[in-house]
C-alpha cells in the first residue's frame, strides 16, 4: 500500500537523523578524523500528517505517522503509524528499522498509564518492517489512547524482542484530522 510506504520512510528518515549526527569529538585535537555519535532530542510534541496517491484514479491515502522517543525506545524501534485503509477503517501500525520475517506473527504489548496492558497477536505489513495490530487497536487510537501522556510498546518474535516508547501528545487533533481526510 503506497500510504505506509510513504508513512514508513517519513518515520526511518526522521528517526536516523533523530539519532545521531557525525561530528568531530569535542575532546579530541581538530586533526583529528576520528567521528563521535552526538544524540539529538526529537521534538515530542508533533504527528505528521501524509497523503499519497492510489493505484486507482482519484484514489489517495491519509496517515498519520509519531516517531519513537528514542531515549527510551530501542534502537531498531521506529515510531507508531495510524493510517485511513479500505472500507472505512483505521489501521494502527507499529514501525520498525529491522524487520522481522514478512509471515512472522509477532506478540505486541502496549502498556500506558491509566488504559492498562495488552497483549495482542499482529501480523506483518510493509515487507516485515511494520507491524500491523488487530482491528480492536484502532478503537484504542480513537478513545483510550487521546487521554494518556505515552504508549510503551514491545513486539516480541521468535526470542526477539523490540521496545519503543511514544508520547501521545497531539494525538487528538491529529486524529480527527486524518479522520476528516479518510473521506476524501
Amino acid at each position: 500500500m503506497p500510504i505506509l510506504a510513504v508513512a514508513l520512510f517519513g518515520l526511518l528518515s526522521a528517526h536516523h537523523a533523530e539519532l545521531s549526527l557525525d561530528r568531530r569529538c569535542p575532546d579530541q585535537p581538530a586533526r583529528s578524523q576520528q567521528a563521535c555519535i552526538i544524540s539529538v532530542a526529537a521534538p515530542a510534541s508533533s504527528w505528521k500528517f501524509t497523503r499519497s496517491q492510489g493505484p486507482k484514479e482519484g484514489e489517495s491515502f491519509a496517515a498519520i505517522t509519531k516517531t519513537a522517543d528514542t531515549a527510551q525506545s530501542d534502537p531498531d524501534f521506529a515510531g507508531l503509524i495510524v493510517r485511513c485503509a479500505p472500507q472505512g477503517k483505521i489501521e494502527v501500525l507499529v514501525a520498525l528499522i529491522r524487520p522481522f520475517p514478512p509471515r512472522s506473527r509477532p506478540q505486541v504489548t502496549i502498556a500506558s498509564a491509566g488504559a492498562g496492558t495488552q497483549t495482542f497477536g499482529a501480523s506483518m505489513a510493509a515487507a516485515g518492517a511494520a507491524v500491523l495490530l488487530p482491528d480492536e487497536v484502532s478503537a484504542f487510537a480513537s478513545a483510550k489512547w487521546q487521554a494518556v501522556p505515552s504508549l510503551a510498546i514491545s513486539v516480541k518474535e521468535n526470542g526477539s524482542e523490540i521496545k519503543g516508547m511514544i508520547a501521545l501528545n497531539g494525538l487528538r487533533d491529529a486524529y480527527n484530522s486524518l479522520l476528516a481526510s479518510c473521506s476524501q
